[in-house]
């Protein structure tokens, strides 16, 4: 053979080929029923399907479809049915391919599946946030159908993220936003672990891509060093564990660059000081089935003889599981190094579950090939109440069903016994619509374990919990603040929704009475007057304080209406309040922002200069970006950009609710404008502390310092300081020069 021959370049069929070939053989490594044949019709019907179209990326497209379904396969562990369905998901969207004809051919349930991806396809999100909030519902409908919908939706999303590289910097901040807010709770609900890190560090990497780096390039330096902490911890684990003659493994687990980023940023940390970056996993082989949960606490007690445990880190998910499936014993030991170490006991069982979620239960169960959901039941439940009556808006809407989503959960306890389990935070309140509307709606107190506590008492794991109730109480405004759960503030809004038009109605008509027998003109002109009188917002709120008698019209109502109106005016009409006005307006604005986002879409990415800062843009008020923040931009009703920071909440929702009108956003500006941050101060007290900082502030640096309150106490002080800075390359310096402050321990930027 001549060696100067180059080895042939692999053609685009044979890529393909390997592609399914590899998905075959994972498969086929499952205890799943081999069910090859249809597994390779449906390949082979998509490959067909797909031919001769390409991804952004260039690659043939079906190359994303069999992503997703080795996504299904592998990570998620699905069987054939979800394969089949994985590898046809964008068939009916994309071809000409219809419902029927995959029903035809591959069957009902196969069909059924496509047909609910295909339904909620394109992301979550359309163009408006009524379709937003529509698309929401179809598919946690669907989802409530089949779970193998949004098991595969996520599946997508997952190779959608990690192909994101291809996309536009405008598409990148939408895509990452909707899969932070959405897809990465979602993930989490359905026991899918790794599959939530993945999205929510491949999220964090497109949104802030210096600060990931830098976080990233901390855990390789520090690496070393941990690698010898978890050696030296381990070992006198591993001499007890095997002197017990238990099968195990310890694996050392490393918090993810994200979550280490949002620790960060909530607790107002430097990277240097979050000590639970390493944990540690026990995952051990029960000796049988029955003795799994005793083994576990028998792993717990033999090493906390070995090391202290932290008396108040126990954390029991083996005998009361999370509701995501999730079971495991946490306990935190005190190391030889003065280092506290979170240790995650499991079984095989239970680790395969915290890593593949809900799925990993079907290798546990006879026949292996049954894909079975009832352990969703309960969720699913709370999701169709909400879907029964969704607030109008999406954002609130996003908001109520994501409120499930991410929380804790805590278990408290009827007077009869029975157990509940709520997420964290929950109050008295909550757990009264946890039992029924009625009794929510009806709540006048609670008592938590025989003491008598208002409804906003957030209650506690292992309370008893008896809710008081009188047919004369009804739900109050307030109430919304403190309902935590997602079925408690629907139930709420609704009612409080309906009194309200019920009160409008009635405001109305006392309104129209008041004005006939006064002869007065029933116009806009004083219903305007009116509400100027009571300082209320629109037409509507004075309506509604009329009909609940909160406004009782009288004397002074009548002086303020006669003041101009001349002359004996007596005539009965029909009229309503408000007019078509206001529609037609809605709809020029809504062509604005369209031309709006027409022009600034052309530019691709938004460049902030000083004149146009000034001019054209708004800084939000609810982040305060300043030059060098990685921010966004979102164009409003007015045509208008407003400027967030990116991992700002408000920012989160307007990038998954109305991604149609976020524009890709960087700075060009050169230290002419000044803007105001705040920063946070904490550590030891002592003569002459403030002088130190000001002189640092003032005279090495020459800022402008607006305003500085501090407050010390039993000789530990915290300070917040605004200042005028040019960008964030002024607030690194001075937090730099105020650390190396021999007593002050802690200094961030906060929020205002």
């Amino acid at each position: 053979m001549d060696n100067n021959i180059l080895p042939k370049t692999i053609s685009e069929e044979d890529l393909i080929n390997q592609e399914f070939q590899k998905l075959l053989n994972n498969y086929l490594n499952t205890k799943h029923r081999k069910r090859v044949e249809i597994i390779t019709k449906a390949f082979n019907f998509a490959n067909q399907a797909h031919k001769g179209i390409k991804r952004r990326s260039g690659e043939p497209y079906i190359m994303h479809p069999l992503a997703v379904a080795q996504i299904v396969c592998s990570e998620i562990g699905l069987g054939s049915t979800s394969i089949c369905a994985a590898l046809l998901h964008d068939v009916v969207e994309d071809t000409d391919y219809t419902v029927e004809d995959i029903e035809n051919i591959f069957g009902t349930k196969i069909a059924q599946i496509v047909d609910g991806l295909t339904k909620i396809s394109g992301g979550i999100f359309g163009d408006r946030a009524s379709a937003q909030a529509e698309n929401f519902k179809k598919l946690l409908l669907t989802m409530s159908s089949d779970i193998r919908v949004i098991l595969i939706k996520i599946a997508d999303r997952l190779h959608n993220m990690r192909t994101l590289g291809a996309m536009l910097p405008s598409k990148q901040y939408k895509i990452a936003g909707e899969t932070l807010y959405i897809y990465a709770p979602l993930a989490n609900r359905l026991g899918l672990y790794k599959i939530k890190t993945e999205l929510e560090n491949l999220s964090f990497k497109y949104e802030h891509p210096e600060e990931y780096e830098d976080i990233r390039d901390k855990l390789k330096a520090t690496a070393a060093e941990r690698d010898k902490v978890f050696q030296e911890f381990t070992a006198p684990i591993r001499v007890k564990l095997d002197r017990m003659g238990i099968k195990y493994r310890i694996v050392a687990r490393v918090k993810s660059i994200y979550s280490i980023w949002n620790k960060m940023q909530t607790k107002h940390l430097p990277f240097e000081e979050i000590y639970d970056i390493l944990a540690v996993r026990v995952i051990f082989e029960p000796r049988n089935e029955e003795e799994e949960l005793n083994d576990a606490f028998d792993i717990y007690v033999s090493i906390s003889k070995i090391y202290k445990p932290h008396p108040d880190r126990l954390r029991d998910w083996v005998s009361h599981p999370k509701s995501n499936g999730y079971q495991a014993l946490h306990v935190t030991l005190m190391a030889n190094n003065g280092q506290w170490i979170e240790v995650q006991i499991r079984s095989e069982r239970m680790n395969d579950i915290a890593e593949q979620g809900f799925a990993a239960h079907w290798k546990y169960k006879d026949g292996g090939g049954s894909e079975d959901e009832g352990e969703l039941e309960k969720w699913l439940k709370t999701v169709k109440e909400i879907l029964d009556d969704p607030q109008p808006d999406a954002i609130d809407f996003l908001d109520t069903i994501k409120l499930n989503l991410f929380a804790s959960e805590i278990f408290v306890f009827t007077p009869k016994g029975e157990l509940k389990t709520l997420p964290q935070n929950a109050t008295a309140l909550d757990f009264a619509f946890s039992l029924h509307t009625d009794i929510g709606s009806h709540c006048i107190g609670a008592k938590v374990n025989h003491k008598l506590v208002p409804l906003s008492h957030k209650l506690q794991s292992g309370d008893q919990v008896e809710v008081l109730t009188s047919k004369s109480q009804r739900v109050q405004p307030q109430w919304e603040l403190f309902a935590t759960t997602a079925r408690a503030r629907a139930k709420i809004a609704t009612i409080l929704r309906k009194e309200r038009k019920v009160n409008q109605k009635d405001g109305e008509i006392l309104l129209k009475n008041f004005l006939v027998a006064e002869e007065i003109r029933p116009d806009s002109n004083a219903l305007e007057k009116l509400r100027k009188l009571h300082n209320f917002k629109n037409e509507e709120e004075l309506l509604v304080a009329i009909g609940n008698k909160t406004v009782v019209l009288g004397d002074i109502e009548r002086n303020v209406l006669k003041e101009k109106q001349g002359g004996n005016w007596k005539k009965l009409l029909t009229f309503s309040f408000g007019s078509g006005k206001e529609k037609a307006k809605d709809a020029q604005t809504d062509d604005k922002v369209e031309d709006e986002k027409e022009k600034i879409n052309t530019k691709k990415i938004l460049k902030l200069t000083e004149d146009e800062l000034q001019k054209k843009y708004v800084m939000a008020d609810c982040c305060q970006p300043i030059p060098g923040d990685d921010v966004l931009g979102y164009l409003d009703e007015n045509g208008q950009v407003i400027i967030h920071k990116r991992q700002c909440p408000v920012a989160a929702k307007l990038k998954s609710s109305f991604g149609n009108r976020i524009i890709a956003t960087e700075w060009d500006t050169h230290k002419t404008l000044t803007f105001l941050v705040s920063i946070y101060i904490k550590g030891i007290d002592h003569v002459g502390l403030i002088n130190e900082v000001t002189q640092i502030i003032s005279r090495q640096l020459n800022v402008n310092i607006r305003k500085f309150n501090i407050e010390s106490n039993e000789g530990i002080f915290e300070g917040k300081i605004q200042l005028w800075v040019h960008d964030v390359n002024d607030v690194r310096t001075i937090i730099e020069n105020l650390r190396r402050i021999e007593h002050i321990k802690t200094v961030n930027r906060v929020e205002s």
